[in-house]
């Protein structure tokens, strides 16, 4: 990240520079002032996310409380196991990523956050060298990075509100690009484990001679597999009933936790609010790494450093299905969850595109089928104080890229 970080830096000044010195007149005023705004809107927008935190961590304590991150991670252990090796047989942080992948497979992106931070945690606390990224968290974080989507709830509803005439046709298409980024980035984080070395380990402490592997027993897979079709055998009913299903998901969470944990004879009041209590102390840690990204991200875009690198390259790779906006949308969801947003809904209103020709299409399946690398990069490593990434952010931006290909691929095929 020092490397990425400094990038941008001078890359935004060294284009606000160029553009002053030819005659534009305002550039280093624009960029001072794009540095400012950047720099004020992280702290709104840790604080944001105290109440989110505040909630989902409460819901996690209550779910912990009652066996149920144990139980999921039980079931799912065989599989797991020989996707993380490095972690111990019935660690709490396989719970957590359970919940945090099942909560990014339905577009909850406000409550895989919480859940994600919980389960690096767990990851750090198995790390023998605090502070470098082990094996087990860069792979994490390239799943969370690919976004694995089935319901890309936040994209269904935007085209609905702009009149689009099939809202959901964006979930197949997406959930192709997030399957192929999701493969990538297992794949690629596997492979590139071996060129950065070992840095922060396997995760796991050093094993005593003749001890077993930590997951020498982890059973049979046939529960993980019975889970997993259950899972898989929904994805037709979401493809046909995703808009109607969307509003449910959320609502129908908190409270299925909350009943299971009263089930379990579990206090949820008192267990909710203790865990609710993390919410306000992680996201102010998280602060100065959000300062920090925003900051890089804002300047580079107000400098207009990306604007010259991506409508000259636009014009390269429109013939191959991938025209100037596309790529702009690409680049911009890697950096900027509300600036892609923001980017997507402006270009749907526009009426040379709309929502339901090939562009639109395009546009709305790349922002559902990727994440904000570098912001989740910098709210999870930040969470755990993390400064060494290792190989996360070329895993990350490999998936990123895998995904872009994909959806541009499928689009074509089923674009009207």
């Amino acid at each position: 990240m020092n490397t990425v970080f400094l990038i941008l830096i001078l890359g935004a000044f060294t284009a606000a520079a160029a553009a002053e010195l030819a005659g534009g007149h305002g550039a280093m005023e624009g960029l001072s002032a794009a540095m400012i705004d950047a720099a004020a809107s992280a702290v709104p927008l840790a604080l944001g996310l105290v109440g989110i935190m505040a909630l989902f961590l409460g819901l996690m304590k209550v779910a912990e409380a009652g066996g149920l991150l144990e139980a999921t991670a039980r079931v799912l252990e065989p599989l797991l196991g020989r996707l993380f090796p490095e972690i111990p047989a019935g660690h709490p942080a396989m719970g957590a990523m359970v919940m945090n992948v099942a909560a990014n497979l339905l577009g909850l992106g406000n409550a895989a956050t919480p859940f994600g931070i919980r389960a690096m945690e767990h990851l750090e606390h198995l790390n023998p060298i605090k502070g470098t990224a082990t094996n087990a968290q860069v792979l994490f974080l390239a799943i969370n990075t690919a976004g694995l989507t089935v319901l890309p709830t936040k994209v269904i509803a935007l085209r609905a509100s702009l009149g689009s005439a099939d809202p959901a046709a964006i979930i197949a298409p997406t959930l192709c690009a997030t399957l192929v980024a999701t493969l990538v980035a297992v794949v690629g984080a596997r492979l590139l484990q071996r060129v950065w070395g070992d840095g922060g380990g396997d995760g796991i402490a050093p094993q005593t001679p003749g001890a077993p592997h930590p997951h020498a027993s982890s059973g049979s897979l046939w529960p993980a597999i019975w889970t997993l079709g259950g899972i898989l055998a929904l994805i037709p009913l979401l493809l046909l009933w995703g808009r109607q299903a969307g509003p449910w998901i959320m609502p129908l969470l908190v409270a299925a936790m909350l009943l299971f944990g009263a089930l379990r004879k579990v206090a949820i009041y008192e267990s909710f609010v203790e865990g609710a209590k993390e919410g306000f102390a992680v996201a102010v840690r998280i602060i100065p790494y959000l300062v920090a990204i925003l900051v890089a991200i804002g300047m580079f875009r107000a400098s207009g450093a990306m604007d010259m690198v991506i409508k000259p390259l636009g014009r390269l790779t429109e013939p191959l299905g991938l025209p100037a906006e596309a790529l702009m949308m690409a680049v911009m969801r890697t950096l900027s969850g509300s600036g892609s947003y923001g980017l997507l809904a402006a270009n749907l209103k526009d009426g040379a595109i709309g929502p339901d020709g090939y562009l639109g299409l395009l546009l709305s399946t790349i922002y559902g089928s990727t994440e904000t690398t570098f912001y989740v990069l910098a709210v999870y490593f930040g969470a755990v104080q993390v400064k060494r990434i290792r190989h996360a952010l070329a895993v990350g931006l490999l998936a990123d890229f895998a995904a872009l290909l994909t959806a541009v691929a499928v689009c074509r095929a089923i674009a009207p």
